[in-house]
């Protein structure tokens, strides 16, 4: 009888990834680099346990909204004082912040829990073409579509 394969911290291998966010979809990048982060995209995926992979992602400010999506995708959020919900709309946090906006989609579509923290911390943003992780070797990463 055959056992099932249970990934667990000892047996499992990590890859670095580059993804170049220049010309491409918000949601599209952001459902494959949640997959890549959970670690779907492996045959030892195992739905417990952090089997995922590190990513990068570069030229964020390069990102595209479909739609009318820039004016009317609004983000809200609440200072926690009366009359405080602040709200910002998705073409304005581009212009502003273009790390926060791929980071706010990509966290959306990761677990609300403690795992789901810890893949979103394998993520890393940057607005630039430059990072500073050349020391890990990370491969190009080519999307699919």
């Amino acid at each position: 009888m055959r056992q099932t394969f249970m990934a667990n911290e000892s047996n499992i291998e990590r890859k670095w990834y580059v993804i170049d966010a220049a010309g491409q979809t918000l949601g599209r990048l952001s459902t494959e680099v949640a997959t890549i982060l959970r670690g779907k995209h492996k045959a030892t995926y195992t739905p417990h346990a952090d089997c995922g992979d590190y990513v990068i992602i570069v030229n964020a400010g390069g990102i595209e909204l479909s739609g009318n999506k820039a004016a009317d995708k609004v983000y809200y959020k609440h200072t926690g004082h009366p009359g405080g919900i602040k709200e910002i709309t998705a073409g304005e946090l581009r212009e502003k912040n273009p790390t926060r906006l791929l980071e706010k989609a990509i966290r959306g579509m990761l677990p609300k829990t403690t795992l789901g923290t810890a893949q979103a911390k394998k993520l890393f943003v940057y607005a630039e073409d430059t990072h500073p992780h050349a020391a890990q070797q990370p491969e190009n990463y080519e999307l699919r579509g």
